[in-house]
């Protein structure tokens, strides 16, 4: 490893231990910093996974819990989120095990309620909370439940 690779490590590792990023976002970072060359940036990602600086499952399971808890989502949309940034289907099943379901339907049902009261009055109401709710992420079936 060169001397620039070697900076670059540095700042990355620096980045990676005040928040999670998964692999595929260090490597387009590195990529980025070492101006398109692919190969030395892999050198780069790979002394970042090695080290632990970098964890696609622990990623996923932070990602998981924090889209479920705070912004909403449900795990439809979840697991989108996290096959296009290149996470394992075995890691997103895990992290999606790790969220709580009693909060997520919770979450759900204080959505639906918000949404039914900003439409009350509309005829089409029952039709525009489930595709709102099923834009959110969750699955027709619960989202069925509470409406």
């Amino acid at each position: 490893m060169d001397s620039q690779q070697k900076s670059i490590l540095d700042r990355l590792e620096a980045q990676c231990s005040k928040r999670e990023y998964c692999s595929a976002d260090v490597r387009q970072k590195a990529r980025k910093a070492l101006e398109g060359d692919a190969a030395r940036a892999e050198e780069v990602v790979e002394s970042l996974l090695g080290n632990g600086f970098v964890d696609d499952a622990r990623y996923a399971g932070a990602f998981a819990r924090e889209k479920s808890s705070l912004d909403g989502w449900g795990p439809v949309k979840i697991r989108y989120a996290l096959r296009m940034k290149g996470i394992a289907d075995a890691a997103i099943g895990e992290a999606l095990d790790g969220v709580d379901t009693d909060k997520a339907e919770a979450r759900l049902s204080k959505l639906i309620e918000a949404k039914r009261k900003s439409l009350e009055g509309d005829p089409q109401i029952r039709l525009k909370l489930i595709k709102f709710a099923l834009s959110r992420g969750y699955e027709y079936d619960t989202v069925e439940r509470y409406i």
